[in-house]
């Protein structure tokens, strides 16, 4: 079961965890997470990006985002504290679009400042404490208000330690391409035409391409493909839907386009693939 997972009734969760769970599954998140590894070494993807964590490292995953564990050492265990996307847009609601995508942009950071390393540990504390402690009558307010520190802290030290030409893009093809991975995140499951996302950036889809292939190396296609790709081994991995329940629910023609679709991008059909992660 995913350790991370926020219900109703409970909108955060802390605890430590070696992270199985997620070895070699890809999973969208329906809540956030913060993790500060305590042990250990691992390699993750944040989704389409990899990281490597080693002790004292940040993660910072955001609902939406799709997360999979690739490899760790036997030691390895991070803590974590989640909670839910409405206490994610609560506390977040102030902060600019631009700095969200930048936190997306930018989920891991290691620290090797002493006394950085003594304030994660101290908000760790006081997550761990205000968790355990269930009769407390302000124990959301107080995990809420924890976490708002967090990002406002985030925040501080991106405007800080970081020019608007980084956090917003240096340049107008590099802000188009931020909007435009922002974009395909968002549309990929129902829009595959790159004129769709050309025409809401205003621009043209062989211009878009062309921005994507200098900032990403890849066209724009081949980015909207390995999002969608990401997104369908998600659902044949975590639901139960049929095949042609699947290729409905992701604008596919019919079953058999689907199953062609998904083998010229991974090699196997939906089926074998299926079988292969169960």
């Amino acid at each position: 079961m995913n350790p991370f997972l926020t219900t109703k009734k409970e909108s955060f969760k802390v605890g430590t965890d070696n992270l199985e769970y997620f070895l070699n599954r890809p999973t969208k998140m329906t809540n956030g997470v913060l993790t500060f590894s305590l042990s250990g070494e691992a390699d993750v993807m944040i989704d389409l990006k990899q990281y490597h964590i080693v002790p004292y490292t940040n993660l910072s995953l955001l609902p939406g985002c799709i997360f999979s564990l690739i490899a760790s050492s036997q030691d390895f265990e991070m803590h974590f504290f989640s909670f839910s996307e409405e206490m994610f847009q609560t506390v977040c609601f102030r902060l600019d679009p631009p700095f969200i995508h930048f936190l997306k942009e930018n989920a891991c950071h290691t620290h090797v400042q002493p006394e950085t390393i003594r304030s994660v540990k101290g908000m760790i504390e006081a997550s761990q404490s205000i968790y355990y402690d269930l009769e407390n009558r302000f124990r959301e307010t107080i995990a809420q208000n924890l976490l708002q520190i967090f990002f406002l802290d985030a925040y501080d030290k991106a405007q800080r330690l970081y020019t608007q030409e980084q956090i917003k893009g240096s340049s107008r093809k590099e802000e188009l391409f931020k909007k435009f991975i922002s974009l395909a995140h968002t549309y990929c499951t129902s829009q595959r035409d790159v004129s769709f996302y050309a025409e809401r950036l205003c621009i043209s889809p062989r211009y878009l391409s062309t921005i994507t292939q200098r900032m990403g190396q890849k066209s724009a296609k081949e980015i909207i493909d390995d999002m969608l790709i990401l997104e369908l081994k998600v659902a044949l991995q975590s639901t139960p839907f049929s095949l042609k329940e699947l290729a409905d629910r992701y604008h596919f023609p019919d079953q058999s386009f689907f199953g062609r679709y998904f083998k010229k991008h991974t090699g196997m059909s939906p089926k074998e693939f299926r079988a292969k992660e169960r």
